[in-house]
């Protein structure tokens, strides 16, 4: 596991020197007033924390009535994370796109330890399945090296554009957010942006 490892962060610093292009899954449109970034690994207690408590608020409150747009963007910090996030991109369905992160959420601590890779996505793919992924497409995915380097050149633009170096990091409307990760916090600071 530990050069697994060691080779995932050895590819990532080789895209470090190509030109990079950033993407997202986002929830709302781009008309929306507010624009909540988040730059996440899927294994990151603190990411799951944060969108189980703050962005479940924000989808009732002001994602599903346009007032915001929010964007997750990967950051894996470990092999299991990258697999996690090939996983959840190989969905095509963007109605469940977010459920789908939600229940990886959600399921953390089930599917993030394990005692080797195999084991670790055998559970993440039971996820997937629970959502129409077939066990083909996700094998597919977790192989496709292109999908990949598209991951972790995303990973490389945060570092580079956002300055991110842990998870997870907001910004709000290209400032990055420092205040605690409550609701109540989080909402006054969209409040005084609309």
């Amino acid at each position: 596991m530990t050069k697994i490892i060691k080779n995932f962060f050895l590819i990532s610093l080789f895209f470090l020197s190509m030109n990079c292009e950033q993407s997202s899954q986002s929830k709302n449109n781009s008309n929306s007033m507010v624009v909540v970034k988040v730059f996440s690994s899927l294994t990151c207690p603190h990411c799951a924390d944060f969108h189980m408590k703050i962005y479940e608020e924000l989808e009732k409150e002001y994602i599903s009535v346009g007032k915001v747009k929010f964007e997750h963007h990967s950051f894996p910090l470990n092999l299991a994370a990258l697999n996690a996030e090939k996983i959840l991109q190989c969905n095509t369905n963007s109605q469940i796109d977010f459920k789908l992160l939600t229940e990886m959420y959600k399921k953390q601590n089930k599917w993030s330890t394990g005692s080797d890779i195999n084991m670790i996505n055998n559970s993440i793919k039971a996820i997937g399945k629970e959502f129409t992924l077939t066990e083909d497409e996700m094998n597919k995915c977790l192989a496709d090296k292109k999908l990949e380097k598209k991951i972790l050149n995303e990973r490389i633009e945060a570092t580079k554009n956002y300055k991110v170096s842990s998870t997870p990091t907001i910004y709000i409307n290209e400032k990055k957010y420092k205040g605690t990760r409550d609701y109540k916090s989080f909402k006054k600071v969209i409040d005084k942006l609309l």
